[in-house]
């Protein structure tokens, strides 16, 4: 993304929820967006997958521009290579688990064998082969939650984009459901991209990045972060620096809570910090690395 903005309504009525933010999504990397309520996070996830079109700049999708397609390209873009968790779980409730699982791929006209076999060994990855068989209303929301992980992964999407996938889960079950994205960037090399509003789902990622008032004002490198600060690649005592890190987290979103309104408002130029590659100061200005997603 580089410098998008995001207007809705106009004249004085005019809200600006993104004002020229930019960032780059390393291949195979998690990264966790924060900030306060209205602060533009579900906006910049909706407008790095073409759910939602910016007002201005550019999001380039595996070297694809989606700003200048049109609805059907971007609607065979989402299918074929985003998938999508949310808090609702948004499964099918006449669907079994297995036929939920494997409506993305009949969709794109896979054939029904095949379909069955690559939604069972995504099932099997999320550890619910032997609920298959089951409608929405026979799991709990912890597999249910599971269930729709494995319908984002099942057509091995570019990215798999998950908005507050934890904040209708108690807190045993939201640990498991991190654990498994963290396996689906670490494993299966996948890229995700989370909005959520707890420190310690964030403290998951390689990297989180705060907005306030649509501007991209703090990155924080998690411990193992995908640019190889802080011993990247070693996530021996996870607990522990998942931990530390979800602490610092949450000390970055209190000063932010506090934090003024910056530019005079609508139409306001970005924050420094929103440029592309840009990173807080606590981050050494290290910029994010790798192949975009």
């Amino acid at each position: 993304m580089t410098g998008v903005t995001r207007r809705y309504g106009r004249r004085s009525a005019a809200v600006d929820a993104l004002r020229g933010v930019g960032v780059e999504l390393p291949r195979g990397s998690f990264t966790a967006v924060m900030g306060p309520s209205g602060s533009g996070k579900s906006t910049l996830l909706q407008c790095a997958v073409g759910l939602d079109r910016p007002t201005g700049g550019s999001v380039r999708l595996g070297g694809q521009e989606l700003t200048r397609m049109g609805r059907r390209a971007l609607t065979r873009l989402r299918r074929e290579r985003v998938g999508f968790v949310f808090q609702s779980f948004n499964l099918l409730p006449a669907l079994t688990a297995e036929q939920n699982v494997g409506l993305p791929l009949r969709l794109a006209g896979t054939g029904g064998r095949r379909a069955r076999v690559l939604a069972r060994e995504a099932l099997d990855r999320v550890g619910l082969a032997a609920r298959a068989g089951r409608r929405p209303a026979e799991l709990s929301g912890g597999q249910q939650q599971r269930v729709a992980l494995a319908r984002a992964l099942v057509t091995a999407p570019e990215i798999v984009c998950a908005d507050e996938p934890t904040g209708a889960l108690d807190p045993a079950t939201a640990e498991e459901m991190l654990g498994l994205l963290r396996g689906s960037v670490d494993m299966l090399g996948a890229t995700v991209l989370m909005v959520t509003h707890d420190p310690a789902a964030a403290a998951h990622a390689d990297r989180v990045l705060f907005l306030a008032d649509g501007l991209l004002v703090d990155t924080y490198v998690c411990a193992g972060g995908a640019d190889g600060a802080d011993g990247a690649g070693d996530r021996s005592g996870d607990g522990a620096r998942t931990g530390a890190a979800a602490a610092h987290i949450a000390r970055r979103m209190r000063a932010l809570a506090g934090r003024p309104r910056s530019g005079p408002g609508p139409g306001a130029g970005p924050d420094p910090a929103s440029a592309p590659g840009s990173a807080s100061p606590a981050d050494g200005g290290r910029a994010a690395a790798g192949r975009a997603a």
